[in-house]
């Protein structure tokens, strides 16, 4: 049956940013994407209201079993799908890690899986894919370089993501499938991406909170070498705020103040961290960086696990706390400023 341009475009005003119409059409890949990331954050949604013309005649044409042209040999390259491809693998990422980042083995198995997941379901989207063991193959080989660090998942998405290119492909013709089949196949994949981060909230809801806030002080750190970036991207964060004030406006109740409240407990980590890696270097709040660096190099000489093989699991533990205390204590601190200054 012919797919409709009409139809789309409801789809796409009803429930575009949880992928109607991808799945209307036979993007299943589409759908989820859009399904996991509420359409791109709205922006891909947005976007797509001048692309839809082509994805209906993609899928008729699919339908119609037609040769689509250009087909043979590599797709082009596209910056686009290159620049989504990382942000989505960051995105899986920074989710597991707040979900999942507490089981055992997390930074060896969870975190290149979820992270390569991504880039992988970004390459499948329309009418292209990629190999799926060399792209998780590279980003399981870049995990034990970054081994315990929050920063791995911006290398290893990158790494997926360079390989998941350079092996992308054109999809073979597939028979059409029930549309039963498909929504139990979404459905498994929307669960096991939404599944561990729902237990993880209804469980263990404090603990859940400081993961969250913990990898987005993280993730802003990222920009530290980038001041006017990191203002940006804070300011991503709080758009929702911004943009809900601008339509609703004061709906009884001073939300500014529950806004600053959330900035100042997101910005305050920074200097409970701080006081956490003073302890655990065994230095006073201030010490310089000589002491510092000094502690850490006697700290690690101690705690190194080849040299104590007898409490490894002990030293494992106490290595990577200090490799981490000297991380944030290295990095510069940055002036306090409130919401109402943003």
């Amino acid at each position: 049956m012919a797919k409709g341009l009409l139809m789309t475009y409801a789809l796409w005003a009803i429930g575009g940013p949880v992928g109607l119409h991808h799945l209307y059409l036979g993007r299943d890949s589409h759908a989820l994407l859009w399904m996991l990331t509420l359409g791109g954050g709205g922006l891909g949604w947005l976007w797509e209201f001048w692309k839809l013309p082509n994805f209906v005649a993609q899928a008729n044409r699919v339908q119609g079993h037609k040769q689509r042209s250009g087909e043979e040999g590599i797709p082009p390259l596209s910056l686009i799908r290159f620049a989504a491809q990382v942000m989505v693998g960051i995105y899986f990422g920074l989710v597991a890690l707040i979900s999942l980042s507490s089981m055992a083995g997390f930074y060896i198995v969870g975190l290149p899986l979820a992270v390569g997941l991504g880039v992988l379901l970004v390459a499948a989207v329309g009418n292209q894919t990629s190999d799926f063991k060399n792209t998780l193959g590279a980003a399981f080989l870049t995990s034990p370089i970054f081994y315990g660090r929050p920063i791995a998942i911006l290398p290893i998405s990158v790494a997926a993501t360079i390989t998941a290119q350079k092996h992308r492909r054109y999809k073979a013709a597939v028979e059409s499938e029930a549309l039963s089949v498909r929504l139990y196949r979404l459905g498994l994949a929307f669960l096991a991406f939404t599944g561990p981060l729902a237990y993880s909230a209804l469980c263990n809801t404090a603990a859940t909170l400081s993961y969250a806030v913990e990898t987005l002080e993280s993730f802003l750190g990222w920009f530290n070498c980038l001041p006017l970036l990191g203002r940006l991207m804070e300011s991503a964060f709080f758009l929702p705020y911004r943009i809900w004030w601008i339509l609703v406006g004061d709906p009884g109740f001073d939300k500014s103040q529950e806004w600053e409240k959330l900035y100042e407990f997101v910005h305050g980590v920074p200097d409970e961290k701080r006081q956490l890696a003073y302890q655990a270097l065994g230095l006073s709040e201030g010490a310089s960086n000589e002491e510092i660096h000094r502690s850490y190099r006697e700290l690690v000489k101690v705690w190194h696990p080849d040299l104590n093989r007898h409490q490894m699991e002990e030293a494992q533990r106490h290595f990577l706390e200090i490799q981490a205390a000297y991380e944030v204590l290295s990095q510069p601190r940055k002036p306090r400023e409130s919401w109402s200054e943003k």
